[in-house]
């Protein structure tokens, strides 16, 4: 176990070690400690205070609502009441909150409808309890709506809308009345999660901690996580990972990535991206097909049917194009930029380019991974 009272040396030994290693990664870049996270929060209430733009009466369960809100208020209502409540709409609250928050924080809330409601503008959200994924509650939120749209409909039924007026924000709209409180602070060890899980960055991670708090301080269990010996006091805690977040490290070689999208026709290419030999040939046949419809009358006499009835007759027309196929070579080491510019340049569509690209990947011609979103 490290003595933890020299960590004034140690702290000017990490600040040495930064100045030396200039091109270097910081720790705190490329990794997360586990048990730092955010956690979500959830609940559901009522938007109240709205000029005629909530829920209409089909949306049983806010009516529902507001007659289980009124009986705790000791105000009985008949059973079979059905309220019309325009000024009111059923929403979802959700909130984020650190793992280190404590009791009193302040919170911003986001509201959005769950029913048939036009606009959340000028209502007001009643106290609602917002629960975490174990069911326990850890807020309690209340307050104005703030929406950044709009929505108004006129009598003959035009309307006009301008961004999403069925969700809203209430900025500081929650207090935290219970603390997360996580077991990871009371161990006698820290775990570094890496962002981009790598087998050197793991182990170029281990070497610069043991290098500067001595051996064994650090374990790498695997390519995303090193396992790091910590003192338990809060200070001596505090002190150690904020030095251990100052370490500057060499990052592993990542593997070449291409992004496609599919949807738009973008490419976004890693550097050193490059193919092996490889012979491409595109071409295409394209195939039309014309459909026409013209009225028959056979037999007529004086401009009617016999048959006293009409016939409509379909016609097809069928078409076929062939393209003249283009053959592209290149040699070993081309980069893959180069290969989309001469694509480019004899007007390859967005589709016939990542044909080419599965076709290169699929033969592993690409020093690469491609990746389809």
């Amino acid at each position: 176990m490290m003595n933890f009272k020299l960590m004034r040396t140690a702290l000017l030994l990490t600040l040495s070690t930064f100045c030396l290693v200039a091109n270097a990664s910081v720790i705190r870049d490329i990794t997360d400690i586990y048990g730092d996270r955010t956690n979500q929060l959830i609940g559901y209430g009522l938007v109240v205070g709205l000029d005629g733009t909530g829920d209409k009466s089909q949306v049983k369960f806010t009516s529902q609502s507001v007659k289980n809100m009124i009986q705790q208020f000791g105000v009985q209502l008949p059973e079979n009441s059905n309220p019309k409540l325009k000024n009111v709409a059923s929403v979802s609250v959700i909130a984020t909150v650190d793992s280190h928050a404590s009791e009193g924080q302040l919170l911003n809330v986001t509201v959005a409808s769950l029913g048939d409601a036009e606009s959340l503008r000028g209502g007001t959200l009643l106290l609602t309890q917002l629960k975490g994924i174990d069911g326990s509650v850890y807020a309690i939120a209340q307050g104005n709506v703030v929406v950044g749209g709009y929505s108004y409909t006129g009598r003959d039924g035009s309307s006009v809308t301008q961004n999403t007026p069925t969700a809203g924000r209430i900025p500081n709209g929650a207090t935290l009345e219970r603390a997360i409180n996580l077991d990871e602070d009371l161990k006698n060890h820290v775990d570094l999660q890496l962002k981009q899980p790598n087998y050197k960055t793991a182990l170029n991670i281990t070497k610069a901690i043991n290098k500067t708090f001595g051996d064994g301080v650090a374990v790498a269990m695997n390519k995303g996580k090193v396992k790091v010996s910590a003192p338990v006091d809060p200070q001596d805690r505090m002190m150690f990972i904020s030095m251990i977040e100052d370490l500057s490290v060499d990052e592993g070689a990542e593997s070449p990535r291409i992004i496609f999208n599919s949807r738009t026709g973008t490419i976004v290419m890693s550097a050193n991206v490059t193919v092996k030999e490889a012979v491409v040939s595109q071409g295409g046949i394209t195939v039309t097909i014309q459909e026409d419809e013209y009225v028959s009358q056979p037999n007529a006499i004086g401009g009617f049917n016999q048959a006293g009835r009409t016939q409509v007759v379909k016609d097809s027309q069928l078409g076929i194009e062939q393209k003249p196929g283009n053959t592209m070579i290149w040699p070993a080491g081309t980069n893959l930029q180069d290969i989309v510019d001469s694509i480019n340049r004899i007007g390859g569509t967005p589709d016939e380019l990542m044909s080419i690209l599965q076709a290169l990947d699929e033969v592993g011609a690409i020093n690469g991974e491609l990746v389809v979103i």
